[in-house]
């Protein structure tokens, strides 16, 4: 893991047997001294979202999904180096071809995004997120090109936006959620899938993995960025009125 990786991930590697290695202040340098790791002690090396393995197993995801509700018209899914989007994108195409996926992603981390308008996997620098679990600079390559054609839409979503899923998670369900597995629900808040409105829609919040540092500093954020929005949102509706363009 970088060095970098939230404590509470760290630990639990470790409660459940595993040698933590950190290395690197990245995702990409920590990858590269795992694969020296694997050659020098002949350990086999298990990448996290580009093995079609890893894939097909988190594709289970969307066969749960379909079992406990079998109609639904979108499901938007947290996208960083792909994995989980191409196992669920594959499975949903391939028994329900009429629902709508959605990939969605921190703007600080937009790879798949900028690689599904570039039409390949494209590098994009990283800056940092509270969903550092999507905090990939390249999408794999594999995840890439078993997700592209079964993605209907790729978008981002800010900062701001995602503190403010984990507070509205936080204090209307009493849920602990990881950035990374909030993003789905902050696009949906953030008004940019205005279209689906009235419609079913599957959200995975998968992982719950957050420093509780950082979950206090996204429900500071989250609650700041909430209050200016309904300031100006009443401001906005006072012009209005004060203008008579109203009825």
């Amino acid at each position: 893991m970088p060095l970098a990786a939230p404590l509470v991930k760290v630990n639990r590697c470790r409660s459940l047997g595993a040698r933590v290695v950190l290395h690197g202040n990245n995702f990409e340098q920590a990858s590269r001294h795992a694969h020296e790791l694997a050659a020098s002690d002949r350990l086999t090396f298990v990448h996290p979202f580009d093995d079609p393995v890893v894939m097909a197993g988190q594709g289970t995801l969307a066969l749960e999904v379909l079992e406990q509700l079998p109609e639904f018209d979108a499901v938007v899914v947290p996208v960083g180096g792909g994995g989980l989007l191409a196992g669920v994108a594959t499975v949903v195409k391939a028994l329900r071809p009429e629902v709508e996926v959605i990939a969605v992603e921190p703007a600080h981390a937009a790879s798949f995004t900028v690689s599904f308008d570039a039409g390949q996997p494209t590098r994009v620098p990283v800056a940092t997120t509270f969903a550092d679990g999507l905090a990939v600079a390249c999408v794999g390559e594999n995840a890439f090109r078993a997700a592209a054609k079964f993605v209907d839409r790729a978008i981002t979503v800010t900062e701001d936006e995602i503190a403010v899923a984990l507070l509205e998670l936080a204090e209307r369900e009493n849920l602990s959620v990881e950035g990374a597995g909030a993003t789905a629900l902050a696009a949906c808040l953030s008004g940019k899938l205005a279209h689906l409105k009235g419609k079913r829609v599957v959200i995975p919040l998968c992982g719950r993995n957050i420093d509780p540092d950082t979950q206090q500093h996204a429900f500071w954020r989250g609650w700041t960025a909430r209050e200016l929005a309904r300031e100006s949102a009443s401001h906005a509706l006072s012009a209005l009125m004060q203008n008579n363009e109203y009825e």
